[in-house]
């Protein structure tokens, strides 16, 4: 269980997030909504001590995290893997090598000084490349792949650290439809196979309505709307955007992805993403 009370980060006198308390479950897919600004990338950022809060307490299980340093807090951002919407890849670096440095925090100083990595560890990131469909890219150098196949790679790379939880910052909002499907069909299906937490921001409604069993909705660094998906109501998205539905931008409120057993706006069909 990953519990945050009462928690707080200012930046001079703006709180960016503002006295926020939530207990998210082991193995749920947590979708987090809202406006540009509304403290989504900071309450992440908080959650792997990226940035500290300023008041409050994180704790998982029977461990406060906003507390670690040294050695607890590495450990912790080695069970809580972070993917940035840039995607954080060594671009000259082959996608093998960025897939392997998900494996530091598990490696002693020395070893990871030398740079070798053990035949183990390579079959282990082949492994997490096939799982997403990339394994035939492991010798490009990652600036090479397109964007969905970069997201995929940061992906693997978390994968590599074994994590109980899988933090994603605005994963698909520098994707086309089609790619952005497969990075959150892999994201769900990790979530529902390991049964590994995921927690990831979105800007789209229908996303979040369509892969995330919860959705919390933030405004102005505060949680007002904290759901299932059938929950997030016109109502409940006037109190998030601050506007009805059908006002918010389409790039808001609908995108193309589709998952089988919901209903969506559009569908994207046979199309295939670029690989």
């Amino acid at each position: 269980m990953l519990r945050l009370e009462n928690v707080t980060r200012r930046f001079g006198s703006y709180a960016a997030v503002n006295n926020i308390s939530i207990a998210v479950p082991k193995g749920q897919m947590v979708g987090v909504i809202g406006r540009s600004g509304a403290g989504k990338s900071t309450l992440l950022r908080m959650l792997n001590r990226l940035i500290d809060p300023s008041s409050g307490t994180i704790r998982y299980n029977q461990t406060e995290i906003s507390g670690l340093s040294g050695a607890g807090l590495r450990n912790w951002q080695r069970d809580c893997a972070m993917i940035f919407q840039q995607f954080n890849l060594v671009p000259r670096l082959d996608v093998l090598t960025n897939v392997l440095l998900g494996r530091l925090n598990h490696r002693s100083t020395l070893l990871n000084l030398t740079g070798s990595f053990s035949p183990a560890e390579r079959a282990m990131a082949i492994n997490a490349l096939e799982r997403l469909g990339i394994a035939r890219t492991a010798l490009q150098s990652a600036g090479t792949l397109s964007g969905g196949q970069q997201q995929r790679v940061a992906i693997a790379r978390a994968l590599m650290q074994q994590p109980k939880i899988i933090l994603a910052d605005e994963p698909i909002a520098s994707l086309d439809p089609l790619n952005a499907k497969v990075v959150m069909d892999s994201l769900h299906d990790i979530n529902r196979e390991e049964g590994i937490t995921v927690i990831t921001n979105l800007h789209t409604l229908d996303t979040a309505r369509s892969y995330c069993e919860r959705v919390i909705g933030m405004a102005a660094g505060e949680v007002v709307f904290d759901g299932t998906a059938d929950e997030l109501t016109s109502d409940a998205v006037r109190k998030i955007y601050g506007a009805q539905e059908g006002d918010i931008s389409e790039e808001i409120t609908s995108t193309s992805i589709n998952l089988p057993g919901r209903k969506q706006p559009q569908s994207i069909g046979s199309l295939q993403p670029a690989v």
